[in-house]
């Protein structure tokens, strides 16, 4: 080992040799005590001469002259030359060891004031220096020395995915950078004169995308027509998204109130070119005799009804009163021809062309823009109400009938006077005189229930003597029906589910001459619907609350007159009402709770009121009958394309599963098995195909 001698620096010469040499001692007999070194004086500069020697041996060296901890992992071998031509400090001494040992693939690493020395591509994982930059990279702090250390990088402008493809060929292979999308930074691990670098680097590349918010006044133009516009052109001179970031792409709004565009551009060059567009195409019409008047525009709407639409702008121009947007015949074009000669006080005219559902406007460019803020905001989108209503009906009927009747003749057989003695009551199911006669006839008919009846023989027929009569009925039912319907907002919707049932209104018959005899009869039928009708007109305020106008009704023919000579009977409920109902909320409309009880008896006075013995001279007959109906009502607001889907879909659903519970049961004697269904939807989940049911 060879030690450089320079003038004036004895002391630090020696001191050099002798750390040297303990160093090469101790490399040679690693089992003797720790080498003694001499300290030299602290801050005296130091001269490095090693040649070929261990990296074990220069790494102690360095520590008994920087006074750190060092420790050398075993997996570090080799040899290093360090030579300085003159006296340097100690941090500069430290600095020239760590870039000889980088330039064998090893570095040193510091943790808790313990120095290590080991493989590069390890220094990543046992490195303790982090430093984190709160401000922009250009201000930020960065890892002193030359040792390596973690660097987290917050970004302000520029996407932290980006700037790793641009950053990483710039780090060294057994180092790593990464991004974190989820706070727009960057964690390089890298040596600290590298990682000052990168901050530079990425402080000159992390700037605003875009420039502030520009607004561009207009002076003839509509804004709402020019941005679309000019937007295609910038984007078709290719003011795209660049690597997918959509920080880059130039926004253009239409701010129609103000008549303004609101621009957002990536670079000054890219809104002067907008403001360009522009100006060249924010002109007057050429040709006009008097400038910006007798202008005619064409506004296609999206959602309203430019016939209505049109009758509404030409009452709010002239300050008539709106017409109705109704005429027989022909609803459009008869309003917009009636109404052609409705001219506003400035000159503007307002004509609806039905067959494209839009708006001729010949106005001024002040008033147009006036009556343009005006249709859009009439021309939104309309919420529709689906309404589902319940008509639950209960109803229970019980009747009781018990009757006893007898006839007896007085007198001889062969006597011409015969006296008779017995009861008849009208209210027993079966007349007891009746019953004889048509006995003798021989077609008794008794009435319902258990009859009890004792007859005698009389020259050959049998006479009906005595008659008793028993009967108990019941009755219910139950009437559920779950009317929907969906409508726009302020349109009426009806749904009809029932008969036509026919009605005679009035006959004639026609007698011919007497030869001919001929008959010529007719009759005059109206035709009604009976069933259930629906009738809702909803109207949505502002805070959300719905007003409905309901008429709803249900009817029946009463089944014992369908035949009759008058013609049927019907039965008819109605409820005609206007309710405030919360949206989503169900309200009771009406209803009707009827209990009707009736009761009929015939006896004999005096007798009939005799207890027990009393009931052989009596007839009774008793009726209840009870009715519950109840009409409930739940409105749903339904104001987008999304949740309309979504309805559709869940009765859609709902009828579908219906479908399929009413399969029939498979049989083998039977040779049809299965009931038609509804197809899936598409874009639906496949549903699950169902276990086949053993026949």
């Amino acid at each position: 080992m060879k030690f450089a001698v320079l003038p004036g620096f004895p002391g630090v010469v020696r001191s050099v040799a002798i750390s040297a040499l303990l160093a090469a001692v101790a490399a040679l007999f690693p089992l003797n005590a720790p080498a003694q070194t001499t300290a030299t004086k602290p801050g005296e500069p130091v001269t490095l001469n090693f040649s070929n020697a261990e990296i074990e041996a220069v790494a102690r060296t360095m520590a008994s002259i920087t006074g750190f901890n060092v420790v050398v992992d075993p997996r570090v071998k080799g040899t290093l030359t360090l030579v300085t031509e003159k006296p340097v400090s100690r941090g500069a001494a430290m600095n020239q060891f760590l870039a000889a040992l980088r330039l064998q693939g090893f570095t040193m690493v510091e943790s808790a004031g313990l120095y290590k020395v080991i493989p590069e591509a390890d220094a990543k994982l046992q490195s303790a220096g982090v430093t984190v930059s709160e401000n922009t990279p250009a201000s930020a702090e960065v890892a002193a020395g030359s040792q390596i250390s973690t660097q987290i990088f917050k970004l302000n402008f520029e996407s932290a995915n980006n700037l790793v493809t641009v950053l990483r060929p710039l780090i060294s292979p057994n180092n790593t950078i990464n991004a974190n999308p989820g706070n727009n930074s960057l964690v390089i691990t890298d040596y600290a004169d590298n990682l000052r670098r990168l901050a530079r680097i990425i402080a000159a590349m992390d700037v605003a995308n875009a420039t502030g918010v520009e607004v561009i006044a207009l002076k003839h133009a509509i804004a709402v027509d020019l941005a679309p516009l000019v937007l295609r052109l910038i984007e078709s001179a290719g003011s795209a998204t660049v690597g997918g970031d959509t920080s880059f792409k130039t926004t253009l709004i239409a701010e129609p109130r103000s008549n303004t565009l609101l621009l957002r551009a990536a670079n000054p060059a890219r809104v002067a070119l907008v403001r360009s567009l522009v100006d060249k195409l924010d002109q007057p019409l050429a040709g006009s005799g008097n400038g910006a008047a007798g202008n005619i525009y064409v506004v296609y709407l999206k959602n309203a009804d430019a016939t209505k639409l049109a009758v509404t702008l030409r009452a709010a121009m002239t300050g008539q009163t709106q017409s109705s947007p109704t005429v027989a015949g022909a609803p459009g074009a008869a309003i917009a021809a009636a109404s052609t000669a409705a001219t506003s006080a400035t000159g503007g005219q307002v004509q609806a062309d039905a067959a494209t559902n839009s708006l001729i406007i010949t106005a001024p460019e002040p008033q147009y823009r006036q009556l343009r803020e005006v249709i859009d905001r009439l021309d939104a989108r309309r919420a529709q109400v689906f309404v589902e209503s319940l008509i639950a009906e209960v109803s229970a009927d019980k009747a009781a009938q018990f009757g006893i009747q007898w006839q007896g003749a007085m007198g001889n057989a062969g006597s011409s006077n015969i006296g008779m003695l017995g009861t008849n009551f009208s209210t027993a199911g079966a007349n007891i005189i009746n019953l004889a006669l048509q006995g003798a006839a021989g077609a008794a008919l008794p009435g319902a229930g258990v009859n009890l009846g004792v007859a005698h023989q009389t020259n050959g027929v049998y006479v009906l003597g005595f008659l008793a009569n028993f009967l108990e009925t019941t009755g219910s039912g139950n009437v559920l029906s779950t009317p929907n319907l969906l409508t726009l907002d302020n349109e009426e919707a009806k749904i009809v589910i029932g008969q036509n049932v026919p009605f005679v209104t009035g006959q004639f018959t026609n007698t011919g001459s007497t030869n001919s005899g001929s008959v010529n009869p007719f009759q005059t039928i109206e035709r009604k619907d009976v069933g259930l009708t629906l009738k809702v007109k909803p109207q949505i305020s502002e805070n959300g609350t719905i007003k409905l106008t309901i008429y709803q009704e249900v009817s029946s023919v009463l089944a014992s007159t369908v035949n009759a000579a008058n013609g049927p009977t019907t039965n008819k409920r109605t409820i005609e009402s206007n309710v405030l109902v919360e949206d989503g909320a169900v309200v009771v409309l009406g209803g009707l709770l009827q209990d009707e009880y009736s009761g009929n008896q015939d006896k004999v006075p005096g007798v009939g009121d005799v207890p027990f013995f009393g009931n052989l001279f009596k007839s009774e007959i008793r009726t209840r009958k009870k009715t519950n109906l109840m009409v409930f009502l739940r409105p749903v607001v339904v104001r987008d394309a999304a949740a309309t889907g979504r309805l559709s879909v869940d009765r859609y659903e709902l009828m579908r599963s219906g479908l399929k519970e009413a399969q029939p049961v498979p049989s083998q004697t039977m040779p049809i098995n299965e009931a038609a269904q509804l197809p899936a939807l598409p874009g639906s989940a496949p549903a699950a195909p169902a276990a086949a049911s053993k026949p």
